[in-house]
């Protein structure tokens, strides 16, 4: 199952539309035009960003094994 995590590759910014296109299975760029395309319409959008941005939680690094 895919989990809504930001990845550490491949954002941009925060990383909230790389998640978003991992979680949907599509590719990153695609989400972003949508987010953009989505700025066009009145509302929230950047909010909403920055909303998931906060609570979306980074992708935690792979352990090193000793």
């Amino acid at each position: 199952m895919n989990t809504l995590a930001r990845p550490r590759d491949g954002r941009m910014i925060g990383g909230v539309c790389a998640a978003l296109a991992r979680r949907f299975g599509t590719s990153a760029t695609t989400m972003r035009v949508i987010f953009l395309l989505s700025c066009l319409l009145p509302g929230p959008q950047f909010v909403l960003y920055i909303a998931l941005w906060i609570l979306f939680p980074a992708e935690k690094r792979p352990s090193t094994a000793w």
